[in-house]
């Protein structure tokens, strides 16, 4: 779960950040500041800015452009990473004097997936296996005919394809999320001769 401290982290910190910018902002209307230093009564631009950035001008103007790209790129890369898993590598799944067995989450997902698609009116089933420390977590994505009852489907995970993760992977527990898709069945063609 690194994504979500780093999240936490960084949110933390812009909201600080506006705090504080709003907390001046604030201070300052109010006449906090020494009035010959920030006189609340005259505009933030002011002879002085306006000269600070005549004298510093084009290259000041690039170096904002330069510096809204960099926060729209920042800003970019976080959207990327939440729609992201933190899927897991290779898992230790037992160890002892003669050595220690390591399985590819991948395989181990993709084992589930067949599991849950080879039922009859399951259309396609994609698992994901993530692993915070020492607790496995499972996604499941699972298609399947409006037909089937949920309860069927409920069934078939809790006493069939988790429990076999768990078994496979050496868990006590596997925290589970299924999203179920119900699909309209299509209807089979007739073809008269």
């Amino acid at each position: 779960m690194r994504k979500g401290r780093a999240n936490r982290a960084g949110l933390a910190v812009l909201g600080l950040l506006l705090v504080v910018t709003g907390g001046l902002v604030l201070a300052r209307g109010l006449g906090a500041f020494p009035q010959d230093w920030a006189p609340a009564s005259e505009p933030l631009v002011d002879q002085p800015v306006i000269d600070f950035f005549a004298r510093f001008s084009p290259w000041i103007w690039w170096a904002f452009a330069v510096l809204a790209v960099l926060v729209a790129l920042t800003g970019l890369r976080w959207l990327v990473e939440q729609g992201g898993t933190e899927a897991a590598k290779d898992i230790s799944v037992g160890g002892g004097p003669d050595g220690q067995t390591t399985v590819v989450s991948q395989a181990v997902a993709s084992a589930a997936s067949a599991e849950l698609s080879a039922l009859s009116l399951v259309r396609t089933a994609n698992a994901t296996l993530a692993q915070d420390k020492e607790l496995f977590r499972l996604r499941l994505r699972v298609a399947a005919d409006d037909r089937v009852p949920i309860s069927v489907l409920r069934h078939e995970l809790t006493t069939v394809t988790v429990p076999h993760l768990q078994e496979a992977l050496g868990a006590d527990r596997l925290p589970t999320v299924a999203r179920v898709d119900l699909e309209r069945a299509v209807p089979q063609k007739r073809v008269l001769q």
